[in-house]
């Protein structure tokens, strides 16, 4: 089958983040979609009414009957969907064409000029930031982004114009190597996922395969510390990036904070563009705004278009999103779920408000992270001046036996602490005085924004 081919496709996990941006894609496209997605959410509502039928039980009689029958439908799955599925098992017993989510992005960069942001932490805003600076130019571009950039409400960007295409390449269940990137970004290669890989030296020889797919005359732009050693073919081109290490080809100078506001200098071959501001102010987006510009100038993206995106650019949903911001109090959400994007959000916080308490509300993902970073969560939870722990979020996985949120809990050094669970915590937030809070966690936590949103604006 050939995307050219397709008549309609089916979603087994329409609500995730990146399978939906699918979805709005083939809709895009006049082709009939429909899907299961395991409870509804807002998304899922997003995209119900642009046109996709969408149900909430694994019962294959509740696929719509065309979907059954047409000689070209398409059968997308998400990797975080159980293998024992009901529906994923009649598509594949039935012959029908059933792809992973990466593999049709695959398909895509092989199309087109792909450039593919990977790395264990930065990459959702690195991909949204150097979308944003191309759609803002005169160069243009088609994008399928792991958030919802807020300027836009979506999560896919189309060009009649342009085939360059953003991607956000996803290293869990080795996904990325699906793709065909023109030129890639790699922001980290901290280790993660270590239920997939087994051990950190996987993980990074999973990157450094990466690496080996980029076509010639492409281009790597690589954090400078990132700890790889990239497989490159001839004519590929290496470029480092830092937001400090002024030895990186792309690197951030005079990076200042005033009215809690940042501004600093890009310096990149050739290239000096001044007093950049941050439309998304926290220390952690200089860095993340190097990869962004560095990859867009590679694009054409002249320096006055970068300067004045830069500066609009208000950020993705649930990436250091500011939900409240009154005199006395302000709150903020994070997608933050691994120890060092922990570290990194609370400190950026606490630099822009040193002034203030800081209290952090955190939701564990995954038992095996749990498992495997513990102390590691625990030092980065530290840096706060008082947490709140949640339940481990389990998305696809079982328990393990003496792995809960206490393990974490008991290795946090800070006098101020609690362990509750979702039910508990909007009487908590109520009964509480805060002036700094920050919710962190990749799970159902973002269903309890809105809640606590509304607890603290009343106080």
């Amino acid at each position: 089958m050939v995307l050219e081919q397709i008549q309609a496709v089916y979603f087994i996990g329409a609500g995730g983040i990146g399978m939906s941006a699918l979805i709005r894609y083939f809709l895009s496209k006049g082709i009939r979609v429909a899907g299961y997605d395991r409870t509804p959410s807002p998304l899922t509502g997003r995209l119900i009414s642009e046109g996709a039928d969408i149900h909430f039980q694994d019962n294959v009689d509740l696929v719509p009957e065309p979907f059954k029958n047409l000689p070209y439908t398409l059968v997308v799955y998400t990797p975080a969907v159980d293998e024992t599925h009901s529906e994923l098992t009649y598509f594949r017993t039935n012959g029908f064409e059933v792809l992973k989510r990466s593999q049709i992005l695959g398909l895509i960069t092989k199309s087109n000029r792909g450039l593919c942001i990977a790395g264990t932490h930065g990459k959702t805003t690195v991909t949204s930031m150097t979308a944003y600076l191309l759609k803002q130019s005169h160069v243009d571009c088609n994008a399928f982004l792991g958030g919802i950039l807020k300027n836009t409400g979506s999560n896919l960007m189309l060009s009649d114009r342009s085939d360059l295409t953003v991607i956000e390449a996803d290293e869990y269940d080795r996904s990325f190597h699906q793709l065909s990137p023109y030129m890639a970004v790699i922001t980290a290669a901290d280790p993660d996922h270590l239920d997939i890989y087994g051990t950190p030296a996987e993980y990074r020889k999973s990157f450094e395969h990466f690496t080996s797919l980029i076509r010639p005359q492409g281009a790597l732009i690589m954090a400078a510390d990132a700890p790889l050693t990239p497989q490159l073919h001839d004519g590929v081109k290496l470029y480092t990036y830092s937001a400090n290490n002024q030895s990186a080809d792309f690197h951030a100078t005079n990076i200042r904070v005033s009215n809690r506001e940042f501004f600093f200098d890009f310096v990149g071959p050739d290239m000096l563009i001044q007093d950049i501001q941050l439309g998304v102010p926290v220390r952690v987006n200089v860095e993340n705004s190097v990869a962004a510009i560095a990859l867009a100038s590679l694009n054409g993206v002249t320096p006055d278009e970068i300067r004045a995106a830069i500066q609009s650019f208000a950020g993705v949903e649930r990436r250091f999103d500011v939900r409240l911001k009154k005199e006395n109090l302000v709150y903020i959400d994070d997608y933050a779920h691994h120890p060092e994007e922990l570290r990194n959000s609370i400190l950026s916080v606490k630099e822009l408000y040193a002034d203030r308490k800081v209290t952090g509300i955190f939701q564990p993902h995954l038992y095996t992270r749990t498992r495997d970073f513990a102390a590691e969560f625990a030092q980065s939870l530290s840096l706060l001046d008082e947490l709140i722990l949640l339940d481990i979020y389990p998305a696809r996985e079982e328990p393990i036996p003496g792995i809960t949120s206490q393990v974490i809990f008991d290795q946090v050094t800070i006098p101020h602490k609690t362990l509750c669970t979702k039910a508990q915590l909007p009487a908590i937030i109520a009964s509480g005085h805060y002036e700094v809070v920050l919710t962190l966690g990749a799970g159902d936590i973002d269903r309890l924004v809105q809640p606590i949103q509304e607890i603290l604006a009343s106080k």
